[in-house]
């Protein structure tokens, strides 16, 4: 994994038996992302269909399942793993995502986090699909931490 319990050195790199597959995904792809976090199971039907199965994994991990989480590591995607602990206030996921080139995910998560300097980034850059993307991801996730937080519903099955 690339996050272990120790601290890291400032040479630090991505590891080498890690192979990344970076995509760049069309605007409409980041739209029907989002939509498939919030849970259209037709457009998650879609998009496992049609090669993004790594964004559907990535939706899954956002609800914290460990296969997904798993899945995303051991398929090339851990950039995206690191984006999502990044956007779960993961110091070293952070600084990992602005060093090693992903400054688009680096800002959406330190905006889901509720950092300003990420609102700012996505409205200066102009990207409005990863704004909103960044909107729906923070409204997903202050939704879980509200639920872990609630002691009404410790032990339920969400």
């Amino acid at each position: 994994m690339i996050f272990k319990k120790r601290k890291p050195t400032d040479e630090e790199d991505q590891p080498k038996s890690l192979k990344t597959k970076l995509k760049v995904y069309p605007n409409k792809i980041i739209l029907a992302w989002a939509k498939s976090l919030e849970g259209n199971k037709e457009i998650t039907l879609w998009l496992l269909e049609n090669g993004f199965e790594e964004l559907v994994q990535f939706n899954q991990a956002v609800y914290l399942k460990q296969v997904a989480r798993d899945w995303l590591m051991e398929n090339g995607y851990p950039h995206l793993m690191a984006y999502l602990n990044a956007a779960e206030g993961n110091e070293k996921a952070q600084h990992w995502l602005k060093n090693n080139g992903f400054p688009d995910l680096y800002y959406s998560a330190l905006a889901v986090e509720g950092e300003k300097e990420g609102w700012e980034y996505m409205n200066q850059k102009g990207d409005q699909e990863l704004f909103f993307f960044s909107q729906i991801l923070k409204s997903i996730k202050d939704k879980i931490e509200e639920r872990h937080n609630d002691i009404h519903s410790f032990g339920s099955s969400d």
